[in-house]
């Protein structure tokens, strides 16, 4: 029999299509000014360290905020906490597109703020409303889909910024949000359809009495239910781990997206419009890595790919600092690496975890902790660039900040099945 939200809304492809709407507004206005951020310094007479924190802040903010977005979930529910992670988006994009100073940095606090509630609560919904066989895909695709919000602002910021100026280049994106916005809406709509099936539906219902843990016993796997509370994220050492990883992952890809633009002018005399152009491979091969790892995850165990990852990640900054001019084949690497980084690392939480209350709790302390490692990302790279006057600092900081993500986040997932 069919629920209420039978019909399209029913479709199996209505929650991942609106889950990649919504993804690609959770990155694209963060690296949105970064390939007219000359002509925004110009305007404006912004140092190289204010305009650093165009990219810091939102991540700052995907820190600081993140315990206020896990209030909100816990208060409203998923599919409200979402749509109001859209509107602050959108609210924050345009204020950010004022010509001014204070603007540009209100504006962009509040886009972060928008953001986090976003970060935190789909993988909540992930983890609701996917089968445990589709975990792992549709993973995958908001992982790609949130690097292809990156790619498509990264190369169409500059040319409109060449046609009508900054201010409006930066402004447009937020017709993602809006579209995103009625998506979003119109999936909650069919979202008794698109649930898992419940007990009622299940051919041999079983009473839950606790979380479920599942564990090998001869070859086999047998579910066992648990009948103590699960303990806090705090208290677990695979906690820290996942955060420090997750704090590499994020600080190498927010001071690389920050600054390969201006990399690439400098280092190889790239025009603005290309270096936008050209860090956009950065961007869109992270698909390869997000939809290639759930593929992976399927056989290899998430210490092997954690491990794969790092060794691909390590190309990006040892490339660039002693061969830039092939920065094609170090962003194709580099790019793939960064995707499935991020998917890894959510995947480990997605099968650590035992309800949706452990899953709340255990992505904002991973992603609280491990963006507020990498909102120094952009800062520190730009910082140290402007005081040595070249890029040979900030690329040693981002390899070191690529090796915690292998060593630690491998050692992290060493028991995860």
């Amino acid at each position: 029999m069919r629920g209420a939200g039978s019909g399209l809304r029913g479709a199996a492809w209505v929650l991942p299509a609106a889950i990649v709407l919504v993804a690609l507004n959770l990155r694209g206005p963060i690296v949105a000014p970064a390939p007219v951020i000359g002509d925004i310094r110009v305007d404006l007479g912004l140092t190289a360290t204010i305009a650093g924190l165009l990219t810091t802040i939102p991540v700052l903010c995907f820190a600081l905020a993140t315990p206020f977005a896990s209030w909100v979930i816990a208060k409203a529910d998923p599919e409200r906490a979402l749509s109001l992670s859209l509107v602050i988006v959108l609210a924050g994009t345009v204020v950010r597109s004022m010509p001014s100073a204070a603007a540009l940095l209100v504006g962009t606090a509040v886009i972060g703020i928008g953001i986090t509630i976003g970060n935190v609560v789909i993988p909540v919904v992930i983890r609701r409303d996917t089968s445990a066989e589709r975990v792992g895909l549709v993973t995958g695709v908001y992982t790609s889909a949130l690097n292809v919000g990156s790619m498509i602002t990264s190369l169409g910021t500059a040319p409109i910024a060449a046609a009508w100026g900054w201010p409006v280049a930066i402004a447009v994106w937020a017709v993602l949000a809006v579209v995103a916005g009625f998506a979003w809406t119109y999936a909650v709509g069919g979202r008794a359809a698109w649930l898992r099936p419940s007990p009622t539906e299940a051919e041999e219902p079983l009473p839950v009495t606790g979380p479920i843990d599942q564990v090998m016993d001869t070859g086999a796997i047998r579910t066992v239910r648990a009948a103590s509370t699960p303990v806090r994220p705090a208290r677990r050492l695979i906690t820290w781990g996942l955060t420090l990883a997750f704090g590499g992952q994020a600080f190498s890809y927010y001071a690389l997206t920050a600054w390969i633009p201006t990399l690439l002018h400098d280092e190889i005399g790239f025009s603005k419009a290309s270096s936008g152009a050209s860090s956009s491979v950065f961007q869109i091969l992270a698909v390869v890595g997000a939809l290639g790892v759930p593929v992976l995850a399927a056989k290899w165990r998430p210490r092997a790919i954690i491990s794969l990852v790092a060794f691909l990640w390590l190309a990006m900054p040892l490339g660039l600092l002693f061969a830039p001019q092939l920065w094609l084949l170090w962003s194709v690497l580099g790019g793939a690496a960064q995707g499935g980084g991020i998917t890894v690392i959510f995947i480990v939480i997605v099968r650590i975890v035992s309800s949706d209350a452990d899953a709340r709790r255990m992505s904002a302390f991973v992603q609280g902790g491990g963006y507020l490692i990498g909102s120094a990302g952009p800062l520190v790279a730009g910082s140290l660039h402007g005081a040595t006057g070249d890029w040979t600092a900030p690329l040693l900081v981002v390899l070191v900040a690529v090796l915690t993500l292998g060593i630690v986040g491998t050692t992290a997932a060493r028991r995860v099945s």
